[in-house]
């Protein structure tokens, strides 16, 4: 049976469970007095979760180990003694052979991935009937339970919160998880890598070439100093110089100057900015803001100016941050007590001399913390820089020059042919990891800046 027919029959008998569990709970409520904890439909929801859930687990854990079990029974048969040893070789035939047992149409599939087919598919179907008895058995089982228990005195409004209140958690625990899963793999990989490479050569060395690593001193090729020159540079300067000022001065306008219909429609119009793709900004880069760089570069003197320039690339990430820092920025002058502004006006100040000495001081944790966030989005930005930045790894103060970012070269790392466990390929958790202490450092420095000086006002 088809795993979607097998859903289909599993919610059919959850509802039908559900149905009787409602009518044997009506039956027991009609005529008496007594109070009841819970309504039909709490134990109607019981059974049918009862029912439901035990069989969905299974099939989701059955799923994830039967294509090993098949392809171990697979390999066990007779017609498999002609496979190639372990490997990519190997998988590849057996991928074949999995897709054809399927029905999809594979054009020049290996003649032995054509033999196997048919037992893959004989297995394939024996597992699929296993599973079908298994999920049917489940199913009639844990919904007679749950029938069962349906009884005047039996509170299944308490056990159903309860299952709500797991599903709550499990859904809440996946960020927590994914997130520790993701610290775990990089820490692992940059162990490997760092066994290979002397930390202090990675973060120290001022030499970055992985195209051509010495294999008996790897970190003399791979000196991460010019990549966090060029992510520095490019999105902790040149995108800040252009996202700080037209930020806050955007923020200022639109909650001191600009009348509520203006606001009304520029506020939502700025903040498209911040759904916009970042491939559509790396195409904006490349082919439009990029050449007006090199342009300008060489009208002013600079006779071997780049395309793929520190410049273009931030100008273009300071654009697309400028939602971040002008929605903090506007948020935390409008959190300033307007009796604050009042009093200035009234004490003879200009409606300037109140935005500068009396809301952007005591907005100004807010605003930096703005800033800090912004940095570490810019810093993490990868369409724009792999798009518009270039690879050659620089340290310079020109930014007419080329410039590379640790995001950048973290996609060109893993892109390449290199073997997995070369200190090439793994030279990306290491930046990865890198850039992640970072953008992490830079938020809880954001945070406690708010915390620690937000001003509280009654």
């Amino acid at each position: 049976m088809s795993t979607f027919a097998l859903l289909f029959l599993v919610t059919g008998l959850a509802l039908i469970g559900a149905l009787t569990a409602r009518v044997r709970a009506v039956a027991f409520r009609r005529g008496s007095s007594r109070r009841f904890s819970s309504l039909p439909s709490h134990h109607a929801t019981y059974v049918a979760l009862w029912t439901l859930l035990p069989a969905l687990l299974f099939l989701i854990v059955w799923s994830s180990v039967t294509p090993g079990l098949v392809t171990d029974m697979v390999i066990a048969s007779p017609l498999a003694h002609d496979l190639p040893p372990p490997g990519f070789e190997r998988g590849a035939v057996l991928g074949q052979a999995r897709a054809i047992a399927q029905g999809q149409a594979i054009a020049g599939a290996n003649p032995l991935a054509l033999r196997l087919a048919p037992a893959y598919a004989a297995v394939q179907a024996r597992y699929d009937w296993i599973a079908t008895a298994l999920a049917l058995v489940l199913t009639l089982a844990t919904g007679a339970f749950a029938y069962l228990r349906v009884k005047p005195d039996f509170s299944a409004r308490t056990r159903i919160e309860r299952v709500v209140m797991a599903g709550l958690l499990a859904a809440s625990l996946i960020a927590v998880l994914t997130t520790l899963g993701i610290v775990g793999s990089l820490l692992f990989e940059s162990a490997r890598f760092f066994q290979m490479v002397p930390i202090t050569e990675f973060l120290f060395g001022t030499h970055w070439a992985p195209q051509v690593i010495d294999p008996a001193h790897p970190g003399r090729a791979l000196g991460a100093v010019p990549l966090f020159w060029g992510t520095f540079f490019i999105g902790a300067v040149i995108a800040m110089v252009v996202a700080i000022p037209l930020g806050l001065m955007s923020a200022v306008y639109l909650s001191q100057y600009a009348e509520p219909a203006v606001r009304r429609w520029m506020k939502p119009i700025l903040e498209i900015l911040a759904g916009v793709p970042t491939v559509v900004y790396g195409y904006f880069a490349a082919l439009t803001v990029a050449p007006a760089v090199r342009d300008l570069a060489v009208a002013l003197g600079f006779r071997f100016a780049s395309s793929e320039s520190a410049l273009a690339a931030g100008v273009v990430m300071g654009v697309m941050i400028i939602p971040f820092v002008s929605s903090m920025a506007d948020d935390s002058i409008a959190a300033v007590p307007q009796s604050m502004r009042d009093g200035s006006l009234a004490m003879g100040a200009t409606v300037s001399e109140t935005i500068s000495r009396v809301l952007i001081p005591a907005a100004l944790p807010g605003v930096v913390g703005g800033v800090l966030l912004a940095v570490s989005r810019a810093i993490g930005e990868t369409m724009i820089v792999v798009m518009a930045a270039s690879g050659a790894a620089t340290i310079s103060l020109n930014p007419f020059q080329s410039a590379t970012t640790v995001t950048k070269q973290i996609v060109d790392l893993l892109t390449g042919e290199a073997e997995f466990d070369s200190p090439k390929t793994l030279a990306a958790f290491a930046l990865g990891l890198t850039l992640f202490v970072i953008t992490l450092l830079l938020n809880i420095v954001a945070l406690t800046v708010v915390k620690r000086y937000r001003e509280a006002y009654e």
